[in-house]
């Protein structure tokens, strides 16, 4: 069992970090995913989780380029 400290923090048994194939040092993120759950997931799955969620055609051919030259 975890407690959550003072200062918001939580000592993660390294049975759990071991089974989930995190270690010192991995870049995670705290979601939380309901009451009284939080999720903890390295951000690299993170990516890609999110990668290619936006649509690359969202604006016609050159829009972006045009505007860059504005820009400047």
């Amino acid at each position: 069992m975890s407690i959550i400290s003072r200062k918001n923090q939580v000592t993660l048994p390294v049975d759990a970090l071991r089974e989930a194939g995190l270690q010192a040092g991995d870049d995670v993120r705290v979601i939380a995913t309901g009451h009284g759950r939080v999720e903890v997931v390295r951000a690299d799955d993170l990516l890609e989780e999110y990668a290619g969620i936006f649509d690359a055609n969202a604006y016609p051919p050159g829009y972006l380029e045009e505007l860059r030259r504005e820009w400047s």
